[in-house]
Formats: C-alpha cells, structure tokens, sequence
C-alpha cells in the first residue's frame, strides 16, 4: 500500500476489502461499508456511508441491517442526534461465523433441494422408460457422488475445530 495520508490508506484498505468480499460472493459494498465504518473514528450515520461511498441511502440501510445481523455492527446513541449512528465491532472470528453460517447454509439449502429435485425426475424417468438406461444410470452415480461429497462438507461444517476456529 503506497497510501501517503491516512484518508488515502483508509481508501485503500476500503477498496481492499470490497474487492475481497465481492470475490467471496457477499458484494462488494458490503465489505467498503463495514471497513468505512471500521476505520472511521466517529460513529457513521446513513448519510455519512451515501456521502462517502456514493452509495443510495436503500442500499447503506440494507447493508448496514445486515451487518448488525452478523454481528460486525452496532448502532449507537449521540446525545441530540436524531439518526442512526454505527460503530464497527472487531470480533472477527463471531463475524465470520455468522456471515458464513448464513451465506454457506443457505447454499447448502439451495443445493440439497436440487439433488432432491434431481432424484425424483431422474427414479420417474427410469420408471417411465427403459430408454437411455446407461446414462440415467451414469447420472444417478454422479448425483451420488455429490450426495457423498456434500456429507463429507456438512461434517466438516459441523466440526468442532471449524467452530473453535471461528469463535
């Protein structure tokens, strides 16, 4: 980082971690907002991410609910003001765990229901038709094989040194 004042780093370390994130599949303003507000000093209202990112007040606001979720924000009180304000928490390991835990599970939810969808076209087509039999036999296998894979993954997922690991 070649960042000769601390606005110009803090910029850096905003693209930074948009890049990360949208690479991750969260989005790119999601990680700009968090670490915005993260290196920022004083809290940060709706108004303060819009004026600095150049982001719509709709999209500051769903992404900030999002990051209090996770657990990455909070709202904070200031004496005479009528807005929101946030604070960035540091409790990096909790943070990712629940983004993960939302992210992942529920592509995992998405991706079970298709090998249900996939097993039930694929029994009424075997049964509807004695056609094609070696290569409905060979998709079975491979649907099986991700069945197995996917066991293996929700193991891991549930593992108690992925959870110490992220807490």
């Amino acid at each position: 980082m070649n960042g000769s004042t601390p606005q110009q780093m803090r910029r850096q370390f905003i693209e930074a971690a948009g890049q990360m994130t949208q690479t991750l599949g969260a989005g790119r303003v999601l990680g700009q907002v968090f670490t915005h507000i993260y290196f920022s000093r004083d809290p940060q209202s709706l108004d303060d991410l819009t004026r600095a990112l150049g982001i719509s007040k709709g999209s500051a606001s769903m992404i900030v609910r999002q990051l209090e979720q996770w657990g990455a924000l909070r709202k904070v009180w200031i004496k005479g003001e009528r807005k929101d304000y946030y604070e960035a928490l540091d409790h990096f390991g909790r943070i990712l765990r629940r983004a993960l835990l939302e992210v992942i599970g529920r592509k995992m939810e998405v991706g079970d229901h298709l090998l249900e969808e996939a097993d039930a076209r694929m029994q009424e087509a075997v049964a509807r038709s004695n056609n094609d039999m070696a290569d409905w036999s060979f998709l079975r296998e491979r649907v099986g094989k991700i069945r197995a894979f996917r066991g293996r993954a929700q193991r891991l997922w549930d593992s108690s040194i992925l959870k110490m690991l992220l807490k």
